[in-house]
């Protein structure tokens, strides 16, 4: 028998091994290769009915957006296996060659779509999405109880801005710092800037946050920094909900103005799901003696984000960040944004145009608020007959609402995602003709029902047995899904 030499002997039980470990796998039956539909066909279903639900439907929630198969690439990517706690060149794994490459060139995006130079701003790409980063700024900057100024969570603020009520703090922010709300005219819906500078001086405050999630002007940063500047305080802004229209110049820029600038990445920038901060770095001024005073804002930031209050950063996310973040610095992206605002503006107008309320009068940006006091219908009511008719919108509340925030009197409306799929202001006719039909279906219910404060669960029981509106209402959510189908989704066809 002819002698088999050591390498050919070790190639031959490789062989063997092989073989028999790919007979365990197919006796498993498991390869990691097999698809979704193969795997678990009850969520692919799932799946598929929502993504026919958002090519059917009119998706006007202001926060939402349709993100790009080039972003969704990245998420359902191999960067979702790896770990990398720690910061670029400092983790505690190996293998993060291609991580470290992607969260620098993250970074190095994120200045660049502000114009923003690394000699005077740094940046933090990790936080999960807009509420964990908002809240590693307040743990970082301040001192446990100290206190912040937000928007009211009712006139257009954000629950990480420190919301409670006078029987509960709700949010976090509110139950490990001191907050105090400042709030908007209730005549005009515009920010009440004299009272928070009065509200401020009693107050104040270590930190005033300048945000907004349902409010449709332009926010003046130089009255806030003033401000802040009167009490010695932060000055860190939110802008999640307009960094879209801040990176193409369409909205006035915080950055001038502000120590810290928090954002989501999934709103107008048209992202995924994910989260960044921005800071101040470098020489803040000079003391008595000339010599640089430097801002620290950096090593506590980072370190409040990790290892503070997050584990391993998730990199699929920061990859598809690092894609809308490019995307957000081309032509086509600014013209994106243009549209998404002139939309909004005439949607506003066609529905004041047929009686509606529009809260300041109009709006500025990508959203705007409906009082629908005057046509005696509440925000959950309208949200529900218009989710019946493929329109999603959420309920929301008003200047001077007295409704509890599960029945505002009002809706918010926006126009970031009808945009992404090519919708022009020549659409938002039809678009507004829809929502006030299917507001005047619970109108008519109301009346046929003498219910002045009709609940929904009374709605629906009147539906489930009449077949006139019934049939309203069905032949209404035809019309809105007929006209749906003409516009192009982004993303994946079946996902």
């Amino acid at each position: 028998m002819q002698r088999l030499f050591p390498s050919a002997l070790c190639l031959v039980r490789t062989t063997e091994l092989l073989l028999q470990r790919s007979s365990v796998r197919m006796a498993s039956q498991w390869t990691g290769q097999e698809p979704l539909a193969q795997t678990d066909p009850e969520i692919k279903s799932i799946i598929q009915n929502e993504k026919q639900r958002q090519k059917l439907g009119l998706e006007l929630i202001a926060s939402e957006n349709f993100c790009s198969r080039a972003v969704q690439e990245c998420l359902g990517s191999c960067l979702t296996n790896k770990y990398s706690e720690g910061y670029p060149g400092q983790r505690y794994y190996g293998g993060n060659e291609c991580i470290d490459e992607i969260e620098r060139l993250c970074q190095k995006r994120a200045l660049d779509a502000y114009g923003l130079s690394p000699d005077q701003w740094g940046v933090n790409v990790q936080p999960y999405s807009g509420s964990p980063a908002n809240f590693a700024v307040y743990t970082g900057l301040l001192a446990p109880h100290d206190r912040i100024m937000g928007l009211d969570l009712p006139d257009g603020g954000h629950l990480t801005h420190g919301f409670m009520t006078g029987k509960k703090k709700v949010s976090a922010t509110s139950k490990y710092f001191e907050s105090m709300a400042y709030h908007v005219n209730p005549q005009t819906g515009l920010i009440d800037f004299e009272g928070l500078r009065k509200s401020a001086k009693d107050f104040l405050p270590r930190m005033i946050i300048a945000g907004t999630s349902a409010y449709s002007r332009v926010l003046d940063y130089a009255r806030f920094r003033d401000i802040c500047n009167e009490v010695g305080a932060y000055l860190m802004s939110d802008m999640a909900h307009i960094s879209g229209l801040v990176a193409t110049g369409v909205h006035p820029s915080p950055f001038e103005f502000s120590d810290v600038v928090t954002t989501t990445t999934h709103k107008t920038l048209r992202g995924p799901r994910s989260g960044i901060i921005f800071y101040r770095r470098g020489v803040k001024g000079q003391d008595k003696a000339g010599k640089d005073i430097m801002y620290d804002y950096e090593r506590k930031i980072n370190s409040a984000v990790f290892p503070g209050l997050q584990g391993g950063p998730h990199n699929h996310q920061i990859a598809a960040v690092a894609v809308a973040l490019k995307v957000a610095s081309t032509p086509e992206f600014k013209e994106y944004q243009l549209q998404v605002v002139s939309n909004a503006r005439t949607l506003a107008k066609a529905l004041a145009d047929r009686g509606y309320n529009i809260v300041t009068g109009g709006t500025d940006v990508h959203l705007f608020v409906v009082d629908l006091r005057s046509k005696s219908v509440d925000g959950s009511l309208a949200e529900h007959i218009l989710e019946l008719i493929s329109i999603s919108v959420n309920k929301n509340t008003v200047p001077g609402d007295t409704g509890s925030a599960l029945h505002p009197s009002g809706l918010r409306i926006g126009t970031p995602a009808l945009t992404s799929r090519y919708m022009k202001d020549s659409d938002m006719g039809n678009i507004a003709g829809f929502i006030d039909e299917g507001i005047k279906i619970v109108a008519e219910v109301k009346g046929q029902l003498s219910k002045p404060n009709l609940t929904v669960k009374q709605f629906n029981a009147h539906l489930a047995k009449d077949e006139a509106t019934q049939k309203k209402v069905s032949e209404l959510r035809g019309k809105v899904e007929v006209f749906a189908t003409q516009f192009p989704m982004p993303g994946f066809e079946d996902h």
